[in-house]
């Protein structure tokens, strides 16, 4: 492995540790910062320190009662300061895409690592807004659900819900999403279909504008997983290390979804295009073939969240369905329902924005910011109670993470209605290399 490589892996794998996560576990459970590791390549001091395992297994920064010795012992064993530096210091050596996307990701990270310090009581408090943009690209601002909201509503009134205020448009969602509600039970069947119907879609909408090799990479090879009780409602893990008899990838991934979860199967179809095709599950297949192709580097193998490049990979994903039918607007989709369901997985997304706003941009309680969450943006009990708590007011994911859905998506539609699908489309799934939510738009705009 490189030098530069070296730095990126330790860089991001003693963030990951860190904060309790762990690259190798095949669940969701276990991840955290780091969502993948497919390189082959050994993994580095950050993560085989003798010190590594005590971290991992006590959560580190991220568990109610943190372990300082073990976070001390690792710090002393693995210097995250110069795996930082020493990546900083290979970015400033070219002035390649690459660099100014090495040097985006050296930024999130450095603001992770000030958080562990601030969180052990070793530095000062990170501004909120330093936080955005580390994984935004952007300042932190509300969310303006208004629009959204009342489309929802005009289509809820023709589909036999009307309502006349907010407590009505609530009650009207609640009936809508009743009476179309997933079975749990039967979650695996139902997936493989709607699998099946996106990736026939992709392969007439997306396939033709991307390099003829990318046409071959399976786009959804995923087993979904229903998992009671977790903090989440879904997980998308894209493992990659499996290997046909020929050593290519296999490009496999699988779905933890949460047991309870309540969504409509409108909404169920938002989640597939998202998570797996032509979303997540596609985006990190078609690097990984650009990788083993000597196309991309190898920050392509072991991607992250709460960075610039999770921030493009969500807004790719809450573009997916639009992608996936060849459109650019939401009411172009083919059937209301479908509409209705994007529009709310949308004010979800604009819900985790505002959680994030209220809670460290406003220092609101709890309490409050589930209130506004579900009747605002219109979210299930279940997800203002999640999106204003466990997501909301963590120390990392509600500062940095919460932000990027909106950032992202947001940018990916401004791109793909300025610009055509054999322009765009191309580039923020990395075929002219590795890009971010600010490196895209360079790279559309010619000014890299």
């Amino acid at each position: 492995m490189s030098s530069q490589n070296q730095s990126l892996a330790n860089a991001i794998l003693a963030i990951d540790t860190l904060w309790g996560g762990d690259v190798m576990c095949p669940s969701g459970v276990g991840r955290f910062i780091a969502d993948s590791w497919f390189s082959n390549d050994a993994l580095p001091l950050a993560y085989t320190a003798a010190s590594a395992a005590r971290v991992r297994e006590s959560g580190g920064v991220s568990a109610k009662q943190i372990d300082r010795a073990a976070i001390d012992a690792y710090l002393k064993e693995v210097d995250l300061p110069a795996a930082i530096e020493g990546l900083k210091a290979e970015v400033l050596k070219t002035g390649t895409l690459r660099g100014k996307y090495l040097a985006g990701l050296s930024v999130s990270i450095q603001v992770m690592y000030d958080l562990v310090l601030e969180m052990i009581g070793q530095g000062e408090a990170v501004p909120y807004e330093r936080c955005v943009l580390a994984s935004a690209g952007r300042a932190p601002e509300p969310s303006q659900p208004q629009a959204k909201r009342e489309r929802v509503a005009e289509l809820l009134s023709r589909a036999g819900h009307a309502s006349h205020d907010g407590a009505s448009l609530l009650a009207a969602v609640d009936a809508w999403r009743g009476a179309r509600v997933t079975p749990m039970a039967s979650v695996r069947t139902l997936s493989s279909a709607v699998i099946a119907y996106f990736d026939q879609l992709s392969s007439q909408h997306l396939s033709q504008h991307l390099p003829e090799a990318l046409a071959r990479v399976p786009r959804a090879n995923i087993d979904f997983l229903p998992i009671k009780e977790a903090w989440f409602s879904g997980s998308m893990n894209y493992v990659g290390r499996a290997r046909n008899a020929d050593g290519s990838p296999q490009y496999e991934a699988t779905y933890e979804i949460n047991a309870s979860l309540q969504i409509s199967v409108p909404e169920f179809y938002q989640l597939i295009s998202h998570e797996v095709v032509p979303g997540h599950v596609t985006t990190f297949a078609y690097l990984q073939n650009l990788y083993v192709r000597g196309l991309v580097g190898f920050e392509a193998t072991v991607l992250t969240m709460n960075t610039r490049a999770a921030a493009l990979f969500e807004g790719i994903a809450n573009n997916a369905i639009l992608i996936a039918h060849g459109v650019t607007e939401l009411e172009q989709l083919p059937d209301e329902d479908m509409q209705i369901g994007a529009l709310l997985a949308l004010l979800q997304d604009d819900a985790k924005n505002q959680s994030s706003y209220l809670t460290w941009g406003e220092g609101r309680a709890q309490a409050e910011v589930a209130k506004v969450l579900r009747s605002d943006f219109l979210v299930s009990e279940e997800r203002a109670d999640k999106l204003s708590g466990a997501w909301g007011r963590h120390p990392l994911l509600g500062r940095m993470y919460l932000p990027a859905y909106r950032a992202g998506t947001e940018k990916v539609a401004e791109w793909r209605r300025k610009y055509a699908a054999e322009k765009v489309l191309p580039v923020i799934y990395g075929c002219h290399g590795m890009v971010d939510v600010c490196t895209a738009e360079e790279v559309l705009e010619g000014t890299i």
